[in-house]
């Protein structure tokens, strides 16, 4: 891990202090996606960081697998300046892009 990496569980301490930032491009995709903020936060209290982007600005981000409230696999992508989650986008992982364990992509 570099000095650049998130931690899951400081991901997870702001989540469950409601340090949550919705960016409209996040809300536009989880309404075309049929996903709903309580699936976001499940996803990341349950979930783990499977990538880490420690060069995206303005702050490195990170992509988590977790699950939906209703325990669909779901990822997250998401970035933090230390007091905030700022989140980017959400998804449910596809076949044609994701190996059967949800983590390994293909190709």
């Amino acid at each position: 891990m570099s000095n650049h990496d998130l931690s899951i569980e400081h991901l997870q301490a702001l989540c469950n202090n409601r340090n949550i930032i919705w960016s409209a491009h996040m809300l536009r995709r989880l309404q075309e996606r049929r996903i709903f903020r309580k699936d976001v936060v499940n996803a990341i209290l349950t979930g783990r960081i499977i990538e880490q982007y420690p060069d995206d600005t303005p702050y490195p981000s990170c992509l988590i697998l977790g699950e939906s409230t209703k325990k669909r696999p779901l990822h997250v992508v998401c970035c933090t300046d230390v007091e905030v989650i700022k989140t980017i986008t959400a998804y449910y992982p596809s076949r044609d892009k994701f190996m059967p364990d949800n983590e390994t992509r293909k190709g």
